[in-house]
C-alpha cells in the first residue's frame, strides 16, 4: 500500500469512528489543555498539532521498529488510571480545591489576578505537552491505526497513517475542545460544579477502564446471568475432530457477545474472534494475563491459541477498557 493509500486509509478510521473513540479515552487531557485560559481556539489548536506531531512520530518508529514498541496491556492500564487522576484534578479545580489549584500553578497569585511573569509561557505550553501526552493513552482505533504503521514496514508509510488518523478526528476533537474551552468560560458557580461533577464521573469511568485493562478488577466482566452463561457455553464453545476446545466469542461494536463463556480446563483451547461490519473499540481485544493484543478485522474470523488453560479466569477487554468479558475454565 502506498504512502497515500496508507494517509486516506489512517483519515478514514479517524473520521469515520475514531473521533468519539479516542475523546472518551482522552477527554481529562483536552479538559486540561483549555480550562487555564480565557479563550479556547489557540490552546486546541497547540493541542491538536502537538498530538499530529507525536503521533506522527509514534508512526515512523513502529514501521521502521514494529510491535516490539507497543506498551502492554498493564502499562496502559496504568497510563489510564493515570489519566483518571489528571481529569480528578481538573474536576477539583474548577471546584476551587486548594491543593488543585496549586498543582495547576494558579495558587494565590492567579486568585489575586497576579500573575508570575512566566504564566503566559506556561499556559501557552501546557496544551501542548498534553497533546503530545495523547499518545500514551491509546483508543482501540489508535492501536488498529498503529497495527497499520507496523505492517506498513517503512517510517513515511507509518508516518503517513498516524498523522491521517489524528487528521481524521481532528474536527470532533476542535468541536470538543472549542466547546468544553467556551464553557469553562460562561459557565459560573452552581453550573461549573455541575461540569466538575461530570468530570469526576468521567475520571471514575475512566479508573474502572484502566484497572479492567490491567486485569485488576476482582470481577472480569460481562452482565450476564448464570443461566445465560450456561446457554451461551452450550452454543459457543465445541470441540473439533482433533480434541481441540473451539471457543467463538462474536465482537460487537458495543460489547462482546457472549461475554461470559464456561469451558473445560486442561485441553487445548482455541479462541476464535468473529466481527461482521464492526467498528468499535471491540476490534482491538485484549487478554491483560497473556499481555496479549489482537487488533480484529471489521468483518473475518481471527483465531488465537490459548494453549492449555487451568482452572480458573481469564478476562478480556477491548484494548481502551471499556467493554470486559471473561472465560472460565472448570
Amino acid at each position: 500500500m502506498g504512502v497515500a493509500a496508507l494517509f486516506v486509509a489512517g483519515a478514514g478510521t479517524g473520521l469515520l469512528a475514531g473521533g468519539t473513540t479516542c475523546a472518551a479515552v482522552q477527554l481529562g487531557l483536552l479538559t486540561g489543555a483549555v480550562s487555564g485560559g480565557r479563550e479556547a481556539v489557540r490552546p486546541v489548536a497547540a493541542f491538536l498539532a502537538a498530538k499530529l506531531v507525536s503521533h506522527a512520530l509514534l508512526g515512523a518508529v513502529l514501521g521502521l521498529a514494529g510491535a516490539a514498541v507497543q506498551p502492554a496491556p498493564q502499562v496502559r492500564g496504568v497510563l489510564l488510571a493515570a489519566a483518571a487522576g489528571v481529569l480528578a484534578v481538573f474536576a477539583l479545580d474548577l471546584l476551587g480545591f486548594r491543593p488543585a489549584r496549586r498543582l495547576l500553578r494558579r495558587g494565590r497569585a492567579s486568585e489575586h489576578c497576579q500573575e508570575p511573569r512566566r504564566r503566559p509561557a506556561t499556559r501557552a505550553r501546557r496544551p501542548a505537552v498534553l497533546g503530545a501526552a495523547t499518545v500514551l493513552l491509546p483508543c482501540g482505533l489508535t492501536l488498529s491505526a498503529e497495527l497499520v504503521a507496523v505492517t506498513s514496514g517503512s517510517a513515511t508509510g507509518g508516518a503517513a497513517v498516524m498523522s491521517g488518523f489524528v487528521i481524521g478526528t481532528a474536527p470532533l476533537f476542535g468541536l470538543i475542545g472549542v466547546t468544553v474551552g467556551r464553557s469553562l468560560q460562561a459557565l459560573r458557580g452552581r453550573l461549573t460544579a455541575l461540569l466538575a461533577v461530570g468530570l469526576l464521573a468521567a475520571a471514575g469511568w475512566t479508573l474502572v477502564s484502566g484497572l479492567r485493562l490491567g486485569g485488576w478488577l476482582p470481577d472480569g466482566g460481562g452482565t450476564a446471568s448464570a443461566a445465560d452463561s450456561a446457554a451461551d457455553s452450550a452454543r459457543f464453545v465445541r470441540t473439533d475432530a482433533s480434541g481441540t476446545q473451539i471457543v467463538t466469542v462474536w465482537a460487537l461494536d458495543r460489547g462482546y457477545r457472549p461475554a461470559l463463556v464456561t469451558a473445560r480446563a486442561g485441553v487445548r483451547t482455541v479462541l476464535v474472534l468473529r466481527t461482521r461490519e464492526t467498528r468499535g473499540h471491540t476490534r482491538a481485544f485484549t487478554v491483560p494475563s497473556l499481555g496479549k493484543d489482537v487488533i480484529l478485522p471489521v468483518t473475518g474470523e481471527t483465531r488465537v491459541d490459548l494453549g492449555t488453560p487451568g482452572p480458573g479466569r481469564m478476562r478480556f477487554v477491548c484494548a481502551s477498557g471499556h467493554y470486559p468479558g471473561a472465560l472460565t475454565f472448570r
